[in-house]
């Protein structure tokens, strides 16, 4: 019975793992359209964020610019901290958990994969890690991204604390979960040259050398122009 059960679990591991293949593929092939390719611009180049947290965030989002605050972005996605009244003094709880559930899932996965990768979000988690508990400290950090977000979102603007070579690799890690169908016939190099082109940063990049033993080389604007010629300007 023990081995029966074993060879069940196995069979269940391995219809899970191509249900969650076929749902990255998909998503995959969405955040590459529109209406979400414009979103997934500005997700992308943001740490942390990959192609399903990308897709799950906008879905549950919705239109931006239904929030006219950060705050009420984030008192939306339930990660902001509740207050209880007792006699004549207020004090902090815990998080709401109201609102999208699927949010505050996301942007916690984005912020532990944030804080692994990147300086600026590290070194801000190792700060509030001192005066709090790790699960406090990693939601601090997914309502901060979760800022971040709004920002990007509203004013459509680059990621400050990247570099146009930084922006570009996270297009790189993007381009490589889709197969050639999904990237609409564009080479690796040609998707992360398109989306540089239409966040209107980059030109001067001829490569991503952050690992000198692995650069990768981008495509030059005209070969994009090339084969979207809606990318050029008017007149």
């Amino acid at each position: 019975m023990e081995r029966f059960q074993l060879e069940l679990d196995l069979e269940t591991k391995k219809y899970l793992k191509g249900q969650i293949e076929r749902i990255t593929a998909e998503l995959g092939r969405m955040g590459h359209e529109e209406p979400w390719a414009e979103g997934m611009l500005y997700l992308m180049q943001i740490p942390g964020f990959g192609v399903v947290t990308g897709m799950t965030v906008l879905a549950a989002i919705g239109e931006i610019t239904r929030f006219e605050s950060p705050k009420r972005l984030a008192s939306y996605s339930g990660l902001v901290p509740g207050v209880e009244q007792s006699g004549m003094k207020l004090r902090g709880k815990r998080i709401t958990k109201e609102g999208r559930r699927e949010l505050r899932w996301a942007m916690v996965e984005v912020a532990q994969r944030a804080v692994k990768a990147d300086p600026h979000w590290k070194q801000l988690f190792s700060r509030l890690e001192r005066r709090m508990h790790l699960n406090q400290a990693i939601v601090t950090i997914a309502r901060h991204l979760l800022t971040l977000v709004w920002y990007v979102l509203t004013r459509q603007e680059p990621y400050a604390h990247y570099s146009s070579e930084r922006i570009a690799y996270k297009y790189y890690t993007w381009s490589w979960q889709l197969n050639e169908a999904q990237r609409k016939g564009l080479t690796h190099p040609q998707f992360v040259r398109y989306y540089l082109m239409r966040l209107g940063i980059g030109s001067e990049l001829q490569k991503v050398d952050l690992d000198p033993k692995h650069p990768h080389r981008l495509a030059s604007e005209a070969e994009v122009l090339a084969r979207m010629p809606e990318l050029r300007p008017p007149g």
